[in-house]
């Protein structure tokens, strides 16, 4: 009998991409597969389950599908954050770094309320820096993140250790070694 598959085993690896030297980590592959999406959703939303949160926080653009169907397990409102000017109306910004250079998160200024419990989600936690973006975000709204919940860790590149440094609870599905 065949061990049972992991969330892990559904993901693959494709050699130089975006560029030379880089090990993309591809979730589609898991997202296409109903028992493998349907095992991720569930294992990122158990350690949560029974404690009050009332909103689900998606990063872009992966955290959306991830953020989604576990807001909608939940029954629970979910909440994107997007890169600058994809939101239309009112909205804040955090300004954050990237491997190379900087970046923009926004999201709208009345999508989280003061007290509000919230789940962050997305389906890599990299250099952690579009995380401490949504983290600094959903504070500034005055939300109270309950939890950072990721598919996969690189943590060669600290992300996991600089949310943790936060003070989040940081749920990672699996890891994988190299960048």
């Amino acid at each position: 009998m065949a061990p049972a598959k992991t969330v892990k085993d559904y993901i693959r690896t494709i050699v130089d991409f975006p560029h030379e030297g880089i090990l993309f980590r591809d979730v589609t592959t898991l997202f296409s597969d109903p028992r493998g999406f349907r095992m991720a959703v569930d294992q990122m939303l158990h350690p949560y389950a029974g404690q009050r949160i009332d909103k689900v926080v998606g990063l872009e653009a992966r955290g959306f599908i991830l953020g989604g169907a576990i807001a909608h397990q939940l029954t629970l409102g979910f909440v994107p954050i997007r890169k600058k000017g994809k939101l239309p109306g009112a909205v804040i910004s955090e300004e954050y770094h990237l491997e190379y250079g900087e970046a923009v998160m926004e999201i709208h200024d009345d999508a989280i309320q003061p007290g509000e419990k919230v789940l962050i989600v997305d389906d890599l936690l990299a250099t952690g820096g579009t995380a401490e973006a949504g983290i600094k975000l959903v504070e500034r709204l005055g939300g109270e993140i309950v939890g950072c919940a990721f598919i996969i860790d690189l943590p060669e590149l600290g992300g996991r250790k600089k949310l943790e440094n936060l003070g989040m609870d940081v749920h990672i599905l699996c890891e994988f070694e190299g960048l």
